[in-house]
């Protein structure tokens, strides 16, 4: 019994299934596969819940081949509106923030950095992480510590060290000399990317995710797989050795069960001690289209400014193109940001984009979607906590991984899929 239908779900079913296990139900609260993978059509248009990219050698496709020919083929773009007021490159421009801020401020940054890397050695939290390899000045200039505030909803002084070694590494290379100077890289690491064969990046089919997932489901069925979606899930007791589970009024049994669900949904289930600290983020995405000039060409855009509750948006019409000569597109805000008020969120970003001369034109308010447990906050030692608390639900029997069930902020379907692969197998 497999609980969740997202990636980590139904990567499960399909490494249970070739390892031989004949008889795999997987039960899920929503009413669609995917997991958070959700989108939302309103009128002709249709919206993700967040920005979601995918790539043809991803390792998902080798369980699910059949995903590939629904995928639309993409060149998307990334961008940041710095606090300057000045769209450009993402996450870092050396040009924009270093070179461009003039001689005297480049000195201040340079120096900023030298005394983080002397005198900071001992690194704390994500604060400290960021100034070592940044130094204070460029950290505050670049906007990226109004962005970790953003994307968590808290001070970057108060997410763990850990998370930041590990999910954060990006800050390191950008800071590196070697990225930003052709010469130092030699003739074997330019030759090398010159050959390489990139992969393609790719969006869910234009009519949505449903469409895509259905091959995976389908394909799961095919070799005995069964869905119970859109059921509510009441209780999951062990008696005589086996697992049983309330589901919708059914009882459904099995001696094996992998919870890819939030930790605190699978611990009230089993009826165990909660820890209220092991937060999450609640996700608000707003719903535009718009008509006139939008003020920059990335199709990906992060707010790196001073200001403004919203984190990033997504323009979904320079993958599927416009509809009746309307842009349309998607803009995330952490909840927490806003109260969890949609109108307060909406209206914070129609101000803070005229501000920097951002979307000058007819903007409507198509809709909105608000979704729990988007992803992880770590924070006062949660992976320690996280750990413990997955530990529990094992000496009960139940293996909880992926995301959610993990307590691990998971960026892509890649990571989520190989994570979800190497916890199966090792048992």
């Amino acid at each position: 019994m497999i609980l969740g239908a997202g990636i980590s779900g139904l990567v499960s079913a399909s490494v249970l299934s070739q390892q031989g296990c004949s008889n795999i139900v997987v039960v899920d609260e929503y009413a669609h596969v995917g997991g958070n993978h959700i989108d939302c059509t309103i009128g002709p248009y249709t919206f993700d819940i967040g920005s979601l990219i995918f790539q043809d050698d991803s390792p998902l496709l080798a369980h699910f081949p059949g995903l590939l020919p629904h995928y639309v083929p993409i060149n998307p773009t990334w961008g940041r509106l710095n606090p300057q007021g000045v769209v450009t490159e993402y996450p870092i421009s050396f040009r924009v923030d270093l070179f461009g801020a003039g001689p005297a401020e480049w000195v201040r940054i340079l120096s900023s950095v030298a005394f983080c890397r002397l005198f900071r050695r001992k690194l704390s939290n994500a604060r400290d992480f960021a100034q070592f390899w940044v130094g204070a000045r460029l950290l505050n200039r670049s906007g990226l510590e109004h962005y970790m505030k953003r994307f968590y909803g808290l001070p970057p002084e108060q997410i763990d060290i850990k998370f930041a070694e590990s999910r954060m590494l990006w800050i390191k290379e950008h800071a590196s000399l070697r990225r930003w100077l052709p010469f130092s890289r030699g003739p074997n690491r330019r030759r090398q990317s010159k050959d390489s064969v990139p992969n393609r990046q790719l969006a869910r089919p234009r009519e949505g995710f449903a469409r895509l997932y259905q091959a995976a489901s389908d394909q799961l069925e095919q070799h005995g797989v069964k869905f119970l979606l859109g059921t509510d899930m009441r209780s999951l007791q062990k008696e005589g050795g086996v697992f049983v589970l309330d589901a919708g009024g059914r009882r459904l049994v099995a001696k094996r069960v992998v919870s890819t669900v939030p930790l605190p949904r699978v611990q009230r289930l089993c009826d165990m001690h909660l820890d209220e600290n092991l937060r999450t983020i609640t996700l608000i995405s707003l719903f535009f289209s718009f008509s006139g000039t939008r003020g920059f060409g990335y199709s990906i855009l992060y707010n790196f400014s001073h200001a403004g509750a919203w984190k990033r948006l997504t323009i979904y019409s320079d993958f599927y193109g416009p509809i009746d000569g309307r842009e349309y597109f998607a803009v995330e805000v952490n909840a927490d940001h806003v109260s969890g008020s949609v109108e307060a969120a909406a209206e914070d970003f129609r101000r803070h984009t005229s501000e920097n001369r951002l979307f000058d034109g007819d903007l409507r308010l198509e809709g909105s979607h608000s979704i729990s447990n988007a992803y992880p906050i770590y924070t006062d030692h949660a992976d320690q906590r996280a750990a413990s608390a997955i530990s529990r639900l094992k000496e009960f029997g139940i293996e909880s991984l992926g995301r959610q069930g993990g307590f691990d902020y998971q960026p892509t379907s890649r990571d989520t899929t190989l994570k979800a692969e190497a916890a199966l197998r090792q048992t």
